[in-house]
């Protein structure tokens, strides 16, 4: 892929990992025990009923083991690139389905909604 081709995203982390590089094999190794501590805890966190942005976790802990490892950035950039193809049929997507959209999200939040008072399921797990 051509350098003009290439998301600013992994331009940045292509710069980044460049000066990774010369830092001191100590500083090195705690990105990566950071990096993966934080995949684990994202992955944690994206098993269901578990809380909290697991996602967003694991990518950010992804970023840090590209400093280092030429597949996690290639993982890092495959997850980039699906993300902004998915920000671009968003934007293409019709008012109509805009609309749908936006009412089955309402549908499902009524329906949580709904259920948690007519069986009565605590709302906050405590």
């Amino acid at each position: 892929m051509a350098e003009e081709e290439r998301h600013h995203l992994l331009i940045k982390l292509q710069e980044r990992r460049l000066r990774h590089r010369e830092r001191g094999l100590v500083k090195r190794a705690a990105v990566v025990l950071f990096g993966l501590f934080l995949v684990l805890f994202g992955l944690v966190m994206s098993a269901p009923g578990v809380p909290g942005p697991g996602i967003a976790t694991t990518l950010l802990g992804l970023t840090f083991l590209a400093l280092e490892f030429d597949r996690a950035e290639r993982l890092l950039e495959r997850a980039i690139l699906w993300a902004e193809a998915a920000r671009e049929r968003a934007e293409r997507s019709s008012p109509r389905q805009r609309a749908a959209t936006l009412g089955v999200v309402a549908l499902v939040i009524a329906a949580a909604i709904a259920a948690t008072l007519l069986w009565d399921v605590p709302f906050l797990p405590f």
